[in-house]
């Protein structure tokens, strides 16, 4: 028996089929593509959409409701404000105001023509050095006429001349010191008719009453103007409207059934209309004494503490009246004041839109309502943090939004 050879280990790969390939190897491509997608998707832009802010502030305890006796809406009022106009009826040439200027006192506004009120002061005060020559001319004679009188005495007293010429010297004398005291009246006469002239030539620069700001500018030049409705609409009663900023106040019509609860000097919160999110401490200054029989409504001044550039007269504004002592801070903070706009109700919660790095962020948040449009945030929000106001239907988490602020 023969011993087996190395040739006999040897594999035969003849017989052997050829290897074909997996049967998974269309997954390589598929997650290539899909990898694709999802990289495009993550990185292509995504929709702006542009929204308005407000910052959520902060709230303490000595700003609870709790010191708000009274809630009311009114507006802002200038207690001095004024339309311009002439005191005599004429035809501008000239108007040196624009709105928002701001005027001294005296400061020239306007001037109307005043050809013929010139031409009459001219002749007026030619007519007072015609009644002053006439008076320097009486004057003269009357000294002459003395002289003669005191002549004819003497030689009457030398039975030089006879008493009729004595008498018709007295009589000249006396005329002549008549027409001087004339004279003398003519020349006062003429002089008031140049006061007149000139003041109506005044009366053609129109100047400011007071120191303030423009807000309406209703003259042109080439129009009448009249301190008086003329009728039709070609005659203007007035160049333009000064308020006086530092007079702005609110007038707030309180229902009578509540005015027991305000009092002059009492310590209120304004907040305007324009910027919800701004607080403006106030005091009432005063309550008119009388109602309104038909809206039974009390009129009630109430003052601002410090007077801002964004105040404007005509603003709404709604004022929270409260208590001495509910003015001072309290020590606790208890959560975060936002508009009413920025809330999304869902169910029990509230649901707002924080804006961060430019991307809307939704969150739900636990909320009471403050009142004056303004909304409690208990938990959920940080003051400071801008919250979206009405946020559109199609907002959602994680879109890409453009602030538009709202002060």
């Amino acid at each position: 028996m023969s011993r087996p050879s190395l040739d006999e280990l040897k594999i035969d790969r003849r017989d052997t089929p050829a290897r074909g390939l997996s049967p998974a190897w269309w997954l390589v491509p598929l997650v290539v593509a899909l990898a694709a997608i999802a990289w495009f998707i993550w990185l292509r832009p995504a929709a702006v959409i542009e929204v308005r802010t407000a910052a959520a502030t902060e709230y303490r305890q000595g700003e609870s409701k709790a010191g708000t006796v009274l809630n009311a809406s009114g507006y802002v009022t200038a207690r001095r404000q004024a339309t311009v106009s002439s005191k005599i009826t004429g035809r501008v040439v000239d108007v040196l105001i624009e709105e928002g200027m701001e005027v001294e006192e005296g400061q020239v506004l306007a001037r109307l023509d005043d050809s013929n009120i010139r031409a009459g002061f001219e002749l007026a005060r030619a007519q007072l050095e015609s009644a002053r020559r006439g008076l320097d001319e009486t004057r003269a004679l009357l000294e002459e006429a003395e002289l003669n009188l005191e002549r004819q005495r003497q030689l009457v007293a030398q039975s030089l001349a006879s008493a009729a010429e004595l008498d018709r010297a007295r009589a000249l004398e006396r005329s002549l010191a008549a027409r001087l005291q004339r004279n003398a009246a003519d020349v006062e006469v003429a002089d008031r008719q140049v006061d007149i002239y000139r003041q109506q030539l005044e009366d053609t620069i129109i100047r400011a009453p007071f120191a303030g700001v423009v807000v309406a500018k209703n003259a042109q030049p080439g129009e009448m103007v009249s301190p008086v409705s003329a009728g039709g609409g070609f005659t203007r009663t007035g160049i333009g409207t000064i308020v006086d900023m530092a007079s702005l106040e609110v007038e707030i019509d309180v229902n009578e059934a509540y005015i027991n609860r305000v009092r002059a000097g009492q310590p209120a919160m304004a907040t305007l209309d324009a910027y919800p999110d701004w607080r403006i401490p106030a005091h009432v200054i005063a309550i008119i004494p009388t109602a309104d029989r038909q809206r039974a409504t009390v009129e009630v001044r109430v003052g601002f503490d410090a007077l801002d550039a964004r105040i404007l007269p005509d603003m709404g504004v709604k004022v929270a009246f409260r208590e001495p002592d509910a003015d001072e801070p309290g020590s606790g903070t208890t959560g975060v004041l936002v508009p009413a706009a920025a809330v999304r109700r869902s169910g029990d919660r509230g649901i707002v839109f924080v804006v961060t790095d430019g991307r809307a962020e939704r969150r739900a948040v636990a909320q009471n309502d403050f009142g004056d449009g303004s909304v409690l945030v208990t938990s959920g929000l940080q003051a400071g943090e801008r919250v979206v106001l009405d946020p559109p239907p199609d907002l959602q988490g994680g879109m890409t939004v453009v602030e538009q602020q709202n002060e």
